[in-house]
C-alpha cells in the first residue's frame, strides 16, 4: 500500500515534469517509466552482484558489462547536471532501446519508436534525485507505485477508452478467479490494469504455481495477452507488467476489431475488458467475421463480437459495456444480444451506477459474464443491481461506508455453487429472495420474451411503501395557527420599531 507520504513524492515528480515543459499525462508516464526501469535495471545488477560476492564467483548473466559501469543509476545519479544528461539520453538511453538485443521480446518491440523527451539537464537532475527518494524495494511497491501514477490518467481518450478503476477491475477478476494454465486477453488493454490485477490474483491465491517450471514459464509468457494499437500504451502496458514481475507478456500492436487481425480465433480461456464505449468504424475496415456476427458499425457491440471469436469454447469472459447495448432497439443490438443469450451461455449481468467513471464519464454501465459454447446453454441470468461502489457518486469520489461489491462477490460465489435453477426466487441461499432484492434470477424464456433485454428495471420489482398522512382538516388547521402565530410575532416586532 503506497503511503501518503510516497504519494506525495510522486506528485512532486508529476509537477516537475509539468514545470519543466511536459504537459501530456501519457508523455510523463512515458518518461517516468523508462527512469524507473532503468533504476529496475541497477537493482537487479546489484543483487546479482551480491550474490557472486556471497559464492565467490563470477557475476551470473550480468546486465552491465566492462565498461558499462557509468550506466547504472546509482553510478550516474552522482554526476553533474550536463554530464547525467549527456549519458542518460546518449548511452543509457539506447542501451535500454537494445537491451533485448534483438529478441522478439515485447518489450523490445515497444522500445524500438521510444523517444527521450526530458529537455534539459536541471529537469532530469531533480527528477533522478526525486525518484531515487521513493522507496522501491519490492514488487508491491514498485506496482503500487506505478498503478497510482496510471491514476492521473483521467480524461477520456481519443477513441472514448479512459482509465477503469482499480477496485472495479479487482471485482471484475475475483468474479472470474482465474487460474494458472488460463489464457488471459484484453483485446483494448490500454495500461493492463485487467492484466496486471489477474497477476496479483494468481501470485495471491496460487503462489505454487512458481514452482512449477512450466507453469511459472507460461506465467512470464503466454498467460498475459493484450492488444491496442497505440504505441505509448503500448509501452506503458508491457513497462507496468515488468515492474509487477512479468517478464515477457504477449503485448501486442494491434486493431482488433480490422481485417488484419483476422489471424486469431479460439485463442484464450478468459477474456478481461473495458472495450471503447463510443465511436463508430467505417464498415470496409471491419473483419467480415465480426460482421457475420453482428452487422453495425458501433464498436462496442464489434467488440463484444470479437471476444466471442477470441474465446476458446469454453472460455469465459466479463467484459464492462454501456447500458445501451443492454437495451438498445436496432436489430445489431437484438441480434448480438440473441447470440450470448442462445448461443452461448450468458450467466450475469451486473448493473454498476452512473458514477463509476466520474469525474471523466458519466455513463451508465453494466457487466455482462458469459461462456462461450457455441451451443447454447443459457438457463437463467443472475442480475445485480449494484448502487454503490464504496466511492461517492459524485467528482469527487470520496470513500464512503456503502459498498456493495463484497455483497457482489460473496452472492455470485454463492450462485455459482447452487444447483440448476428451478423457478422463481432461491430465498435463504445467500442469492436473492424475489425480484424486490439488489439480485434475483430471471428465467431464459422470459428474456426471450423481452426482447432479450437485459435492463436490471426490465425485471426489478421495485416496493412501494404505504405512507399514511393526516387528513387535510388536520393539515389545514396547523397551517392556520402557524400564520396567527407569524402574524402576531410581526405585530409585536411593528410595535418595537414604531
Amino acid at each position: 500500500m503506497l503511503t501518503g507520504e510516497n504519494k506525495s513524492k510522486i506528485d512532486k515528480i508529476w509537477d516537475a515534469f509539468w514545470s519543466g515543459g511536459i504537459s501530456d499525462p501519457l508523455r510523463v508516464i512515458e518518461q517516468i517509466s523508462f527512469l524507473l526501469f532503468i533504476k529496475r535495471l541497477d537493482d537487479l545488477h546489484t543483487g546479482k552482484e551480491k550474490k557472486a560476492n556471497r559464492l565467490g564467483k563470477p557475476i551470473e548473466e550480468p546486465i552491465f558489462g566492462a565498461g558499462q559501469d557509468h550506466l547504472r543509476w546509482s553510478r550516474f545519479r552522482e554526476f553533474e547536471a550536463e554530464e547525467m544528461f549527456r549519458v542518460v539520453s546518449q548511452e543509457v538511453f539506447p542501451f535500454i532501446k537494445n537491451l533485448h538485443g534483438g529478441l522478439d521480446t515485447a518489450y523490445a518491440r515497444h522500445m524500438k519508436d521510444a523517444i527521450f523527451m526530458i529537455p534539459t539537464p536541471s529537469l532530469l537532475e531533480r527528477v533522478v534525485e526525486q525518484i531515487s527518494q521513493v522507496p522501491m524495494e519490492d514488487r508491491d511497491t514498485k506496482g503500487d507505485l506505478y498503478e497510482y501514477m496510471l491514476s492521473k490518467l483521467t480524461t477520456a481518450g481519443r477513441n472514448g477508452q479512459f482509465r477503469t478503476p482499480r477496485h472495479i477491475i479487482k471485482m471484475m477478476v475475483e468474479l472470474m478467479q482465474p487460474r494458472p494454465d488460463d489464457i488471459i486477453c484484453d483485446p483494448a488493454c490500454g495500461t493492463a490494469g485487467f492484466l496486471v490485477a489477474a497477476g496479483e490474483f494468481l501470485r495471491e491465491n496460487h503462489a505454487d504455481l512458481f514452482h512449477n517450471d512450466s507453469l511459472k514459464r507460461h506465467f512470464n509468457g503466454k498467460l498475459f495477452n493484450g492488444f491496442d494499437f497505440d504505441s505509448t500504451m503500448l509501452r506503458i502496458a508491457s513497462m507496468n507488467m515488468m515492474l509487477h514481475g512479468v517478464e515477457n507478456p504477449a503485448i501486442e500492436a494491434r486493431d482488433a476489431l480490422s481485417n488484419s487481425a483476422g489471424d486469431i480465433a479460439d485463442a484464450f480461456t478468459l477474456i478481461l475488458a473495458n472495450p471503447p464505449f463510443k465511436g463508430s468504424l467505417d464498415e470496409e475496415t471491419v473483419a467480415k467475421d465480426l460482421l457475420r456476427t453482428v452487422k453495425t458499425k458501433k464498436t462496442e457491440l464489434l467488440f463484444i463480437a470479437l471476444m466471442l471469436r477470441l474465446l476458446k469454447p469454453g472460455g469465459r469472459c466479463a467484459v464492462i459495456v454501456p447500458d445501451g447495448v443492454l437495451f438498445g432497439s436496432s436489430k445489431a443490438h437484438l441480434d448480438l444480444r440473441k447470440v450470448l443469450v442462445d448461443g452461448h451461455k450468458l450467466e450475469a449481468m451486473i448493473s454498476m451506477p452512473s458514477g463509476v467513471f466520474r469525474p471523466y464519464a458519466g455513463v451508465s454501465t453494466g457487466i455482462l459474464i458469459f461462456t462461450k459454447t457455441n451451443s447454447g446453454g443459457t438457463d437463467h441470468v443472475w442480475f445485480y443491481d449494484m448502487q454503490s461502489d464504496g466511492f461517492s457518486l459524485d467528482d469527487k469520489r470520496n470513500p464512503v461506508e456503502q459498498n456493495d461489491i463484497p455483497d457482489v462477490l460473496e452472492k455470485w460465489h454463492a450462485l455459482k455453487k447452487l444447483p440448476p435453477f428451478q423457478g422463481e426466487g432461491r430465498g435463504g441461499d445467500g442469492v436473492g429472495s424475489g425480484r424486490t432484492a439488489k439480485s434475483f434470477l430471471v428465467p431464459v424464456e422470459e428474456i426471450r420474451d423481452n426482447k432479450y433485454d437485459l435492463s436490471i428495471n426490465r425485471y426489478k420489482k421495485v416496493e412501494h411503501e404505504e405512507v399514511a398522512y393526516e387528513p387535510p382538516q388536520v393539515i389545514i388547521a396547523r397551517l392556520e395557527a402557524l400564520e396567527r402565530k407569524i402574524a402576531g410575532e410581526l405585530a409585536e416586532l411593528k410595535g418595537m420599531v414604531g
